[in-house]
C-alpha cells in the first residue's frame, strides 16, 4: 500500500522496502523457531509461551491506540480537501464525481470478489486453524453478529466520544465525514486553522505509528513465534493463500478498467493497454503512484489524446484523493479474516464495513504502506465484527499484494483521466 505519497519527509519512504523485508524475515523466522521449539520442547513451557504472546499483544496494542485519532483526523482533512477540489472548477468536480462512482462500484465488487474467490478456493481448514491458534485472544464482544436494526442505530452516534471509546467505528467515521464537510463551509479564517489542527494531529499519530513500526520485526516475530508454538509451520500455507486471494482481487479490478474505458472513454482496448503499460511497469517496480505520475502524464497526453492541462489537473488529483484498490484489498482482508475465524458477518455488518471502506479510503490515501495497512483495515474489521489479532502477520506478507494495489491504482488513474476528458474516438 505504498502507492501514494506520504506528507512526511522522504527519508522515511526509502526505509519502507527494507522494513518490509525485515518484517517478512521476522515472520518466517518466528514460524520456524516456534515450530522447532514445539517439537523439541520449549524451555519454561507455558510461561515462556505466555510471555511471547504478551510481547506480541503489547506491540499490537501500541498500533491499536492510534486508530481512532488517526482515522478521524485523516477523514476531516481528506473530506475538506475533496470539497475544496470540487469547488475549484467543473473539470475537478467531474473528476471527483467519477472517483465517487468508481469507489462505490469497487466496494460492491470487493465483497463479491472476496466471497467468490473464497468459495472457489477456500482456506485450508488445518492451515487456517493453525494461523488462528497462535493469535492473541480477541477482546470480548468481537465476532458477535449484530441484528440489522442495531446497525441502523449506529450510523449516527448519539455520543461521538463514547463511540470512539467503544470502537463503534462506523458512527465515528460518519461523524468525521459530517465534521469535515461542515468545516469546509466555514470562512477561510476559521477553516484553515481547524483543518491544519487535524492535519497536525494526523501527522503526530503517523509519527507514533512509525515508532511502533520500527519495532515491527520484533512484534511480528513474537506473534509468529506464538503461532509456531501453538500450531507448528502449518500457518505458512495459509499466508501464501491469503497473498494469492488479495492479489487476484486487485488484479480483477485492474482488468475491469479496460472495458470501462473502452465503453465510456471512447478508446480501444489495445490503445489503452499500450498507453498504460509504461506507467504500470513503473508502478510495479516502485510501488508508488507518485513515482508513476510523470509517466502517467506523458502517456495520457501522447497516447490517449488528453490535453496537457487536463492531464495536469486530473492525474495529480487522482493520486491525491483516489485509490480504487483500497476498498477492494481492504475489504478482501476483512472478509478473509472473518473466514479464518469462522465468522459470518450479517448484512448490516457488511454494509457497515463497505461504508467504512469507502470513507476510510479517502482519509488514508496519502499514507505509506505500513501505516495505511493498519489504519485503513482495522476500522473495517471493527465495523464487520472481525478480530484484529492476525493483522500484524498479514502485514508481514503485504509486500506482494501491495504491488497489485499500486498497478491497479495507476491503471484506474489513467482510465479516469480519459473518462473526465473524452477526446474524439480514435479512427477505426
Amino acid at each position: 500500500m505504498t502507492d501514494t505519497p506520504s506528507t512526511s519527509p522522504s527519508p522515511h519512504r526509502s526505509r519502507l522496502p527494507s522494513l518490509s523485508l525485515m518484517v517478512l524475515a521476522a515472520l518466517a523466522t518466528g514460524l520456524v523457531a516456534g515450530a522447532w521449539a514445539q517439537t523439541a520442547g520449549l524451555p519454561g513451557g507455558t510461561a515462556t509461551a505466555d510471555m511471547v504472546a504478551a510481547l506480541g499483544q503489547l506491540w499490537l496494542n501500541a498500533l491499536r491506540m492510534t486508530i481512532v485519532p488517526l482515522v478521524f483526523s485523516l477523514l476531516v482533512v481528506g473530506i475538506a480537501s475533496i470539497a475544496d477540489a470540487a469547488r475549484t472548477g467543473r473539470t475537478a468536480a467531474r473528476a471527483v464525481a467519477i472517483f465517487a462512482v468508481l469507489i462505490v462500484g469497487a466496494t460492491l465488487y470487493a465483497i463479491g470478489a472476496a466471497y467468490s474467490l473464497l468459495a472457489l478456493w477456500p482456506i485450508d481448514p488445518a492451515g487456517g486453524a493453525a494461523l488462528v491458534a497462535g493469535a492473541p485472544p480477541a477482546p470480548e464482544g468481537i465476532g458477535q453478529t449484530a441484528p440489522f436494526s442495531a446497525f441502523v442505530q449506529t450510523i449516527a452516534p448519539a455520543n461521538p466520544i463514547r463511540a470512539a471509546a467503544e470502537d463503534a467505528i462506523l458512527g465515528l467515521v460518519v461523524f468525521a465525514v459530517f465534521f469535515g464537510f461542515a468545516a469546509s463551509r466555514l470562512p477561510e479564517r476559521l477553516r484553515v486553522p481547524l483543518v491544519t489542527l487535524f492535519e497536525a494531529v494526523a501527522e503526530t499519530m503517523i509519527v507514533i505509528v512509525r515508532w511502533v513500526l520500527a519495532a515491527a520485526p520484533l512484534g511480528v516475530f513474537a506473534l509468529s513465534l506464538g503461532v509456531g508454538l501453538s500450531a507448528g509451520i502449518g500457518a505458512a500455507g495459509t499466508l501464501v493463500h491469503y497473498v494469492a486471494v488479495i492479489s487476484l482481487s486487485c488484479l480483477g479490478i485492474t482488468l475491469l478498467m479496460y472495458p470501462l474505458v473502452a465503453l465510456f472513454g471512447r478508446v480501444s482496448l489495445f490503445r489503452f493497454a499500450r498507453a498504460a503499460a509504461p506507467a504500470q511497469v513503473v508502478a510495479f517496480s516502485t510501488q508508488s503512484s507518485l513515482a508513476s505520475l510523470p509517466v502517467m502524464v506523458e502517456r495520457a497526453v501522447d497516447a490517449l489524446g488528453i490535453s496537457r492541462a487536463g492531464a495536469g489537473l486530473v492525474l495529480p488529483l487522482a493520486v491525491a484523493v483516489f485509490r480504487i484498490t483500497s476498498p477492494v484489498a481492504n475489504l478482501g482482508v476483512a472478509v478473509y479474516v472473518a473466514h479464518l475465524f469462522g465468522l459470518e458477518p450479517s448484512a448490516g455488518q457488511l454494509i457497515a464495513a463497505g461504508l467504512a471502506a469507502i470513507l476510510v479510503s479517502i482519509g488514508t490515501v496519502g499514507l505509506p504502506g505500513q501505516v495505511s495497512f493498519f489504519a485503513s483495515i482495522a476500522p473495517i474489521c471493527i465495523a464487520m465484527g472481525v478480530p484484529l489479532e492476525v493483522l500484524p502477520l498479514l502485514l508481514a506478507v503485504e509486500v506482494i499484494p501491495d504491488i497489485f494495489r499500486t498497478v491497479g491504482n495507476v491503471t484506474a488513474d489513467l482510465a479516469v483521466t480519459r473518462l473526465v476528458e473524452r477526446p474524439e474516438a480514435e479512427p477505426r
